[in-house]
This record gives structure tokens, sequence and C-alpha cells, in this order.
């Protein structure tokens, strides 16, 4: 019973997931490199809707859509993180996530191989 409720609550926020990586793989390589922010708003939306949920990371995305725009200067513009997550384990941080941050999850991953290894 937990299962199905799980998956009916999810399910907007998966369904928009599609959408994006449907997105991101037919549409936006016909534009080319032309986001004037990183990460670009596709990435933004994904992990914004994959981090915060389809409500909250929908208002997110949507946000980062409207400052898009010839007059705005761009830049670094990272999704906000949420209060409760911990992702001392790269293992378990969504792939997004790592991609949109290199230089923190780089780190950590290097830390992580070098206690292994010892």
């Amino acid at each position: 019973m937990a299962a199905v409720v799980r998956f009916f609550w999810h399910l907007p926020r998966n369904i928009l997931i599609i959408v994006l990586k449907l997105y991101r793989r037919v549409v936006s390589p016909t534009y080319g490199q032309v986001c004037r922010f990183f990460p670009s708003c596709s990435a933004y939306a994904l992990e914004a809707v994959t981090v915060h949920g389809a409500v909250k990371g929908g208002w997110f995305a949507a946000r980062r859509i409207v400052r898009c725009h010839p007059w705005n200067s761009g830049g670094l513009d990272p999704v906000p993180s949420p209060a409760t997550v911990d992702w001392d384990d790269p293992s378990m941080v969504p792939m997004i996530v790592q991609l949109n941050h290199p230089h923190v999850f780089l780190a950590k991953q290097q830390e992580t191989q070098s206690r292994n290894a010892a």
C-alpha cells in the first residue's frame, strides 16, 4: 500500500522529469550552447524538479526561465539546496546534481576514494 501511495505522490515529479529529459535529448541540441547561465535552463529545471519536487522545483524553474532574457548578464546560478538533504555519500546523489555541481562532488568523490584506498 505504501508503494502505491509513493508512486502516485511522485507521479507529477516523474512526469516532469521525463518531459525535461526528452526536451534535453530532442529539442535542446538543435539550439546549441546559447544559454547565458550555468547550469543551462533545462539542467536547472531538471535538478530543481528532481531535488525539490514538481511544485517547488517547477516554481524555481519558472523563475529561472523568466530571468533568462537578453538583458540579463547570466553567470553562475545554482539551484537552492534543500534544507533536509545530506549528501555525504556521492553514490546517493542524483546524477544531474553531480553534473551541475562538479566542484563539490568531485572533491567528495576523491576524498571517498582516498579513504577506501587507505
